[in-house]
């Protein structure tokens, strides 16, 4: 449909900005918009697919609903607290000691949002090659875990290791919040950065001319998520592409098979990868 196609995207990015700008200062935003965002791509994987035979059956996908909503929770109840307690003051004192409290505070919210987002989808880019260039990281961080998976939709994008969650994704905006003094944009950035990434693993048939240029779409995304190491080892930004781009790591290529090998791990073969791989496995890069 051309409404999907051409506008599903960027009418999703800017009305989860303007959601945000309204009612930034309720706590409520952020739940309700993460739900909202994932009903919505579900709804339309469900019913337009761009690939029909990954559509998910029930099991399956109470499954996946199961996973995300736990990831989310142990973020929330776990990694958060952590943050809050140790890696918030170290960054704190680190930003004071060091004067780094030069964010432009003056300059518009909305500006401030993707300045924040694409600083956060910077540092991101990094650890996410990283985890893709030596093999020990990508073991204590279960990295393997996300790339598990044969069938892709929007909820996968949640679909992580609780190791990765607690080392990995949270770090990035933990960094420009309080390295950088980022503060309320944060809120924005970290919603548009969800969004992003929910698209990024979507099964949509989307544009990917104009918006692809500076934001991943999940033609290259689901590129990243390939069978073949070598297409694995691109399109590191999950949610901006503009730093492949820049870093010479894009590519825009077709994808016939998506996992880390032939077959698919079982639910507790997932859960233990960073202890012990699977047989077949054949995009892990080699333990240094």
């Amino acid at each position: 449909m051309f409404l999907i196609k051409y506008c599903l995207q960027p009418g999703l990015m800017a009305g989860v900005l303007a959601l945000w700008y309204f009612y930034r200062d309720t706590v409520w935003i952020y739940p309700v918009v993460v739900l909202s965002v994932q009903l919505l791509l579900g709804a339309l994987e469900y019913k337009w697919p761009a690939r029909p035979d990954w559509v998910h059956d029930a099991p399956d996908k109470f499954m996946l609903i199961a996973i995300f909503i736990s990831m989310y929770v142990f973020g929330g109840a776990i990694a958060a607290p952590i943050y809050v307690e140790t890696v918030n003051p170290l960054l704190s004192q680190m930003r004071a000691s060091m004067g780094l409290d030069f964010w432009p505070d003056h300059w518009p919210i909305l500006v401030q949002v993707l300045l924040a987002f694409f600083m956060s989808e910077f540092i991101w880019y990094w650890f996410h090659r990283a985890e893709h260039r030596w093999g020990w990281v990508w073991r204590i961080t279960g990295h393997g875990s996300h790339h598990a998976f044969k069938k892709l939709g929007a909820i996968h994008a949640g679909a992580n290791h609780p190791l990765e969650i607690l080392l990995v994704l949270s770090l990035p905006t933990a960094i420009v919040e309080l390295l950088f003094g980022a503060g309320l944009a944060i809120g924005g950035s970290t919603l548009l950065l969800l969004t992003l990434a929910f698209i990024a693993h979507s099964n949509l048939d989307l544009n990917t001319k104009v918006i692809g240029w500076l934001f991943t779409t999940n033609r290259y995304h689901i590129h990243h998520h390939s069978a073949v190491f070598e297409e694995s080892n691109t399109n590191y930004g999950c949610a901006a592409i503009v730093w492949d781009r820049v870093f010479k790591t894009f590519r825009d290529a077709a994808t016939v098979e998506t996992g880390i090998g032939p077959t698919q791990p079982s639910l507790w073969e997932i859960f233990i990868m960073p202890y012990r791989e699977p047989k077949d496995i054949e995009t892990a890069p080699v333990t240094d």
